[in-house]
């Protein structure tokens, strides 16, 4: 199917008239990935498989994550070309003024909604719906992650084609990826990785997290997974069928050795080294698996990450504990605090808008200690958030290398924030089509990935909802 309509008209001409189409495509977050850390990797290991890719396809330089920049939205990005304001997806815990608390019978209004490993059930292999918020106006039924979506995903398109579809992630929460209707993904695999251990000051050492070789272990698992699937079984090696159109995972293990080992100066530690050299060693799998089954030139790929990790240079790290922010917004507004998220940047949530200019003026005038460089109003320019039941109502912009979190932790990094290395990552075209080594300097948004993949696949990105309401073009500069 070829892409037709007015925004696949604007699209054919960022691609190119005579675009190639593939009958594969594959999407990777390499989750912490900075632009800068694939243009290291390349010079560092020149004959490594990313090496390769970088020479025979596109990399782009500038390629920024939507903020707030978290895994959530990062990856909500990716597969529907929206960003928060229009998706409704702003973080992995956030706070909703409509719905009721989980198990709660709904008669009162305004709940934290969790999507994140605290929802999972006592085996931690699905979600448990007591833990789930509730929706009053809908029978007090609880509210699933992909329910909470306001918009269809690149797999649903592709679906509707006729299409099969594969993902895997790291929570069972990433059930988001099935889309509004709840059945986008034909075959999805979500083991459970578990909380962020990372730098705890109470670090259990047998968790996942808590280990960079445990998480390469567990990327292993995860890789293995995809390649039964380009073999045309099941993510369990089982159930043979049909390799999917449209498929992807994450890797964690990037993400979890910057903030266990980080940098030194804007080198990584070997660690750190050797976890991008792992990455690249399971990229090298996918690349023999794809050669063996014969589907390398017809399978389109792109490499990105979900986000980055703040900051680069490990010796800025400033840790602050989130307690301190909440004793602030109490002391300024009693009662008024309604949810606050805080990883390197800050959410507000409260429960009036009455309160959010003496917050604001409380946090600012403690902004040294707190390590705050501007707090904004979420609903007043430069941002221009939507006044609605999910959008937070301040945002807290941390001063570059400031943590929050609990007494103690010791972490090198974290996401979540609007700075730079929170959102400036790796974005890389695998295509064979492309003239050898395309480096584009075009500043671009990762939200470009998800009409770039359904035109790779010949498929009209008109499709996707997101980009009705947002002027997503796909991604330049992809010409054969």
């Amino acid at each position: 199917m070829k892409a037709t309509g007015l925004l696949a008209g604007l699209f054919g001409l960022a691609l190119g008239a005579q675009a190639q189409t593939y009958q594969h495509a594959i999407l990777i977050s390499i989750d912490g990935m900075h632009a800068e850390d694939l243009h290291a990797f390349i010079k560092h290991a020149p004959h490594s498989t990313l090496a390769s890719w970088a020479k025979s396809g596109v990399r782009f330089d500038q390629a920024y994550t939507p903020a707030p920049a978290d895994s959530f939205p990062g990856l909500i990005a990716l597969i529907t070309g929206g960003q928060p304001t229009t998706t409704g997806i702003w973080y992995d815990v956030t706070y909703n003024h409509l719905l009721a608390a989980p198990s709660s019978d709904c008669s009162v209004r305004g709940t934290e909604v969790a999507y994140d490993e605290t929802i999972d059930n006592t085996t931690n292999s699905a979600l448990d719906p007591n833990k789930l918020p509730r929706d009053p106006d809908h029978g007090c039924s609880p509210v699933y992650p992909h329910a909470y979506l306001k918009v269809n995903t690149i797999f649903d398109v592709v679906q509707a084609a006729g299409g099969k579809t594969a993902w895997i992630d790291k929570h069972p929460a990433y059930e988001i990826v099935l889309g509004p209707h709840g059945h986008a993904v034909d075959d999805l695999y979500t083991p459970e990785i578990g909380a962020n251990f990372e730098g705890k000051h109470d670090n259990p050492k047998d968790k996942i997290t808590a280990s960079i070789d445990r998480t390469a272990e567990y990327d292993h698992l995860k890789m293995q997974a995809l390649l039964y699937e380009l073999k045309g079984l099941g993510h369990d090696g089982q159930h043979p069928g049909t390799v999917p159109e449209l498929m992807g995972m994450n890797m964690q293990v990037v993400s979890v050795a910057q903030k266990l080992a980080g940098y030194h100066g804007s080198r990584p530690q070997p660690a750190l080294q050797r976890a991008f050299e792992d990455v690249d060693q399971r990229l090298s799998e996918l690349k023999n698996t794809l050669q063996q089954q014969h589907l390398l030139d017809n399978t389109f790929i792109i490499i990105s990450a979900k986000h980055g990790n703040s900051p680069i240079n490990s010796i800025l790290v400033r840790h602050l504990e989130t307690q301190a922010l909440k004793q602030v917004i109490e002391n300024a507004a009693p009662g008024a605090l309604a949810h606050l998220t805080a990883d390197d940047g800050g959410l507000i949530w409260l429960k009036g808008a009455q309160y959010k200019s003496v917050v604001i003026h409380a946090l600012l005038q403690q902004r040294h200690a707190l390590g705050i460089l501007h707090v904004l109003d979420a609903q007043a320019a430069p941002l221009n958030y939507p006044r609605d039941e999910r959008s937070p109502d301040i945002v807290i912009i941390s001063q570059h290398g400031v943590i929050y979190g609990h007494a103690g932790d010791t972490k090198l990094a974290e996401h979540g924030g609007y700075g730079r290395d929170d959102r400036h990552v790796l974005l890389l075209v695998v295509d064979a089509s492309q003239h050898p080594q395309h480096l584009v300097h075009t500043r671009v948004s990762t939200q470009q990935v998800a009409p770039t993949l359904l035109v790779a696949l010949g498929l009209n990105p008109d499709h996707l909802e997101a980009l009705h309401k947002e002027a997503v073009l796909p991604l330049p500069g992809l010409t054969p």
